[in-house]
């Protein structure tokens, strides 16, 4: 039996993905703007959230919210992370792999999640501490041990292009160590899909929380691990994610190390004390 918030959660998706379905049958009515360059937003983005928050607001009045479209409402312990469409560009394409996910951070902590794809109707829900399932089904990350054997996920900046270069070496790093690495387009399924073990590794940056709080607990929960660009437990804050099987993780982790952008690099002792002002003479 799901636990009351979770269930909420559910009900919530289910109702944004009943919109988004209907939607995309009718592709080409869609009123569409640019937020910034590459990054679009649909009325049907915006209606989703509309629905979603309408549903845990009548059961959590009292309960803060973090929306992609409508950003942030309420005060409170409990704070609902809603990504209503993760991968509006291949919806906007008619290319049929985007999600709902929706998280629940009780102060701070992660504690619920569900992330729902409409279009294959696969539903994974996660609970602190209760394990990950898809479809009521437990679901546990993969068993691979070596990068050689293991399918990567990742996603390649879009919005800002500065470390482009930076993603090529990643790139050129990750490649030839492993068995193929995928590109799909939207973060909070590929983190699902490492927690069902459909995916070994994954590693994006430059995200938001929305993108990555439910799928983060998913990972976590299926017995995977999940870091910030250093392996650290910051990703919400930098936006930079990696995340696999326990090996997996790790080696993706070195293979990275070399190639991350500059403002995700480790800041060691003596560069800390070098980026302090000088203290002026008495």
């Amino acid at each position: 039996m799901l636990h009351p918030m979770l269930n909420t959660a559910v009900k919530a998706a289910r109702r944004a993905g009943a919109i988004i379905n209907r939607a995309s049958q009718n592709l080409d009515v869609l009123t569409v703007r640019s937020k910034s360059p590459n990054d679009f937003v649909s009325e049907v983005d915006r209606d989703a959230e509309a629905a979603i928050i309408d549903v845990i607001s009548k059961a959590y009045p009292d309960h803060a919210i973090l929306a992609e479209e409508s950003g942030s409402s309420g005060q409170g312990e409990y704070e609902w992370v809603i990504d209503p469409l993760d991968g509006t560009t291949n919806f906007l394409h008619g290319m049929p792999h985007y999600a709902v996910s929706i998280a629940l951070r009780h102060k701070g902590v992660l504690t619920h999640g569900v992330i729902y794809d409409p279009v294959r109707n696969e539903l994974f829900t996660a609970s602190r501490g209760a394990g990950a399932f898809l479809n009521d089904r437990r679901i546990r990350v993969s068993r691979r041990t070596q990068m050689a054997d293991s399918l990567i996920g990742t996603g390649f900046p879009f919005r800002e292009l500065s470390d482009f270069d930076s993603y090529l070496g990643m790139l050129k790093a990750v490649m030839p160590r492993c068995a193929g690495i995928r590109r799909a387009g939207a973060a909070s399924l590929d983190l699902a899909y490492v927690a069902a073990g459909r995916f070994d590794g994954f590693w994006e940056f430059g995200l938001s929380p929305w993108d990555i709080a439910a799928g983060a607990l998913m990972v976590s929960e299926s017995g995977g691990l999940i870091g910030d660009a250093c392996g650290e437990p910051g990703y919400l804050e930098s936006g930079a994610v990696i995340a696999g099987t326990p090996k997996v993780f790790g080696q993706l982790l070195t293979a990275l190390a070399p190639h991350l952008p500059a403002r995700y690099r480790p800041v060691r002792a003596g560069e800390a004390a070098a980026s302090q002002p000088a203290t002026p003479d008495a």
